[in-house]
């Protein structure tokens, strides 16, 4: 285990495999970065006499199971032409050059791997401390919930992200119900406050749009088969919260509880990963270029598994009230009903590929909107742009959904 600091170097000493070599090159330190990995028969005391601002210092100590005595040498030209103790499982994985210190993640958003580092925090604010987070909620007269005074206690809260909190659960009724009930809606928020914005212009779009079409597509009969209609409208409201939801960012607080064995490792795996393909990082959450490819991958089996359930729901309604009305009156311009498993997965193939596709690129933009200096400068200018890209991108699904269904003999 290679193990640096800004003053010390472990070298592993010639003399013995148990020799663990510590080499101060800038002066006198009493701090060490500590490993996992290496421990120590007796503890280790660097005494005051052997520091000095001006000379270096070669402290080698005996590991457990060693058989002679640690020694000191001083002569740093001597010890440093010992290999270095290297780490043979650092490197890999997502989100390199992570800190040693901290645990947890009091503020990250969508993954990472739970560590707090300094790189992103001015835009989070500085690290609360417990006794900070309690002053400040008891002023506010505002009641944290659990895993939040969990993360306070260990890892603390970044200040944007308690302060969001605080004004989001001091709203009227319901937004201040469901920031203190519903932590899926609660973390979204704390991470992307337009989250909402972003749903409630997703569900209107889509609702309006899906209403234009059926009134063109069934003229006089709208009223007639308005059940249809209304079958269809809600299948819709629940692909489009999951549409938005899936991809949102996400604020984190703690560990997540995973099982052991495979599963546990899959349930890793998978909490590492972004929330989207083009996630920004956060504080506590770096991602790897190979998580960002496997999200696209992963988020396609999410979004396909909603398609082919909402499909079975929908089309099973739909089928049902067609041949209910058949068995009452039947007509020669009757079109046939569709098979239930071919139009779900139908639904779930076009969520899996296009809206999954389509969808990652949007979020992409607007983050990239978001983070503009115009954007934070006048927010407005995202709000339009959401509008904006969100509607063509109904438009353009709806027509080529219509194409795909054609294509495989659905419709």
């Amino acid at each position: 285990m290679s193990v640096a600091s800004s003053s010390f170097r472990c070298l592993h000493h010639s003399d013995s495999p148990n020799d663990v070599t510590f080499v101060n090159q800038s002066g006198c330190s009493s701090d060490f970065i500590k490993s996992p990995n290496l421990h120590f028969a007796n503890p280790l005391h660097v005494p005051a006499s052997y520091c000095s601002s001006n000379q270096n210092h070669v402290l080698v100590t005996r590991c457990a199971g060693a058989e002679s005595p640690a020694k000191l040498v001083t002569n740093v030209e001597e010890a440093s032409m010992a290999p270095k103790i290297e780490d043979n499982d650092s490197g890999g994985g997502g989100g390199g050059g992570r800190d040693f210190d901290g645990g947890g993640s009091g503020s990250g958003g969508g993954g990472g791997d739970g560590r707090e580092d300094d790189g992103g925090g001015e835009e989070f604010g500085r690290l609360l401390k417990f006794e900070e987070v309690l002053k400040e909620a008891e002023n506010r007269g505002v009641n944290l919930p659990s895993d939040m005074w969990v993360a306070a206690k260990t890892t603390g809260i970044r200040e944007v992200i308690l302060s969001r909190y605080l004004d989001l659960q001091g709203s009227g009724w319901p937004l201040g119900f469901a920031m203190k009930h519903l932590s899926m809606l609660r973390n979204r928020m704390l991470a992307d406050p337009s989250f909402l914005f972003k749903v409630g212009t997703e569900v209107v779009i889509d609702s309006c749009c899906a209403t234009i079409a059926e009134v063109q597509k069934r003229g006089k009969d709208f009223w007639a088969e308005f059940e249809l209609y209304a079958a269809d409208l809600l299948v819709g409201l629940v692909v489009d919260i999951a549409l938005v939801g899936m991809l949102a960012p996400y604020t984190r607080f703690g560990q997540p509880c995973i099982s052991r064995g495979l599963v546990g490792r899959i349930q890793h795996a998978c909490a590492a990963l972004p929330s989207s393909v083009f996630e920004a990082e956060r504080p506590g959450c770096r991602f790897s270029l190979k998580q960002r490819i496997a999200t696209y991958f992963y988020k396609g089996v999410l979004y396909g598994s909603v398609g082919f359930g909402c499909g079975l729901i929908g089309q099973g309604i739909a089928n049902a009230i067609m041949t209910a009305k058949r068995s009452i009156k039947k007509s020669e311009e009757d079109i046939p009903v569709p098979s239930l498993v071919k139009s779900a997965a139908l639904w779930g193939v076009f969520l899996a590929v296009s809206s999954n596709t389509r969808y990652q690129i949007i979020n992409g933009l607007e983050c990239v909107v978001e983070a503009s200096p115009l954007a934070k400068r006048v927010p407005p200018v995202a709000m339009a742009f959401t509008v904006g890209v969100r509607f063509a991108n109904n438009i353009y699904g709806g027509m080529q959904f219509v194409d795909w269904a054609k294509w495989s003999g659905v419709q």
